[in-house]
């Protein structure tokens, strides 16, 4: 077993079993909380995260195939996907406007489709040739409110900015087009980020 990365609330570690390597993401017991009670949020997290990337998947979104579940020690087995996360891709990559297109037609498609990453930044994004794999679905949910579509959008322009700032306006320029070729309430949603913006500069204006 190979930790890969560990989370506030689960663990991803490297699994290989008869030759064939696997990944492993197993939520973590949290000692704060009443023992009943995190058994039963762990249980429920671990179960829509499933209900989600098989959803994600039927709707032509790539995530990680499951391989296979235990809802008792609140794990998923998940075939390893070999690739780039998007954050080095952006990185090392001087044309880029094409992969951006794609994923923000993903997205687009993935809102459709109700379904709220709750996570997107580029460490949750794999560029695999041509396609783009989706993963950690942890924070996610089902919802076809333009809130949460805005908000969604909203975590993946801060990071490009924060991340990537010197090419970020040309990455959320495609990623805004390749949204509003596959979300008929695309400009719903980008007005709603900019309400979105607007209250978090009020709240940061000095008294």
């Amino acid at each position: 077993m190979r930790i890969l990365k560990r989370g506030a609330e689960a663990v991803i570690y490297s699994e290989e079993v008869d030759g064939q390597k696997f990944l492993v993401k197993e939520r973590v017991k949290k000692r704060y909380r009443l023992a009943q009670i995190d058994e039963r949020l762990r249980g429920q997290r671990t179960r829509q995260e499933m209900r989600l990337m098989t959803a994600a998947r039927g709707y032509g979104i790539l995530t990680p195939k499951i391989i296979s579940s235990d809802e008792a020690s609140h794990k998923i087995v998940m075939e390893e996907v070999h690739g780039t996360v998007m954050k080095d891709f952006l990185k090392s990559k001087k044309s880029f406007e094409k992969t951006c297109f794609i994923l923000g037609a993903n997205i687009g498609n993935l809102h459709s489709a109700g379904i709220i990453h709750g996570d997107l930044t580029t460490s949750n994004l794999i560029v695999s040739g041509a396609k783009i794999y989706f993963i950690d679905f942890g924070l996610g949910q089902f919802s076809k409110r333009i809130e949460d579509m805005a908000t969604d959008l909203s975590v993946l322009q801060e990071t490009l900015v924060a991340t990537h700032n010197k090419i970020s306006g040309k990455c959320w320029g495609s990623i805004r087009r390749g949204y509003a070729s596959e979300n008929a309430r695309h400009a719903e949603v980008f007005g709603r980020m900019e309400k979105i913006e607007s209250r978090a500069r009020y709240r940061e204006r000095p008294p």
